[in-house]
């Protein structure tokens, strides 16, 4: 398994395009339908620390109280249908990426989620879940094309496109990182 993620400038090319192909393999981490923010981290959290070093140990208590000390980096969020839904906080993303994990990939996203995601450097990544269980190793690729790949499957689970422009974001590590690179608004 590969702890870490290729960089654009790291990451071979598809040879049909200039896209770069970044390839990151994982383990599932499972959860359902209807995973709202407050199942990610109790808003009663950031009242105690905004850190993301601190709000890691606190990932899904209510709902897996394990889940945090068993965490690694390599570990793939997957869920259902309508992910981080609930409140707009966006303590939700910022407890995740603290806990190293760079990939949700889920049926669909509530829309404040995804963006909260997207400015974070957080992958969302949209596809059919419903043949992940826990514990399967995931090849995820993103490129012109992005799919995962459970291990043992004979074909990728293909998920919806994610622009150019956002995966330039995402692979900056979020929207100021990006922003710091390029010096503009």
């Amino acid at each position: 398994m590969k702890d870490d993620i290729d960089t654009p400038s790291q990451s071979r090319m598809h040879a049909a395009t200039t896209q770069p192909a970044v390839i990151v393999q994982g383990t599932a981490r499972c959860f359902g339908d209807d995973i709202n923010t407050d199942y990610i981290i109790s808003s009663r959290r950031k009242r105690e620390s905004l850190d993301p070093l601190v709000l890691k140990d606190f990932l899904f208590e209510t709902i897996a109280p394990a889940f945090a000390a068993s965490v690694r980096t390599a570990d793939v969020l997957v869920a259902g249908k309508n992910f981080g839904c609930g409140s707009a906080m966006e303590v939700a993303v910022t407890a995740v990426v603290g806990a190293g994990i760079r990939f949700v990939i889920a049926r669909s996203f509530a829309r404040t989620y995804f963006r909260n995601a997207i400015n974070n450097g957080l992958y969302p990544i949209e596809c059919d879940t419903g043949s992940i269980q826990e514990g399967d190793a995931l090849t995820v690729t993103l490129g012109t094309t992005i799919t995962v790949l459970r291990q043992g499957a004979s074909e990728p689970l293909v998920a919806a496109p994610i622009a150019p422009e956002v995966l330039e974001i995402l692979a900056a590590g979020g929207l100021v990182p990006y922003l710091r690179e390029r010096r503009t608004f």
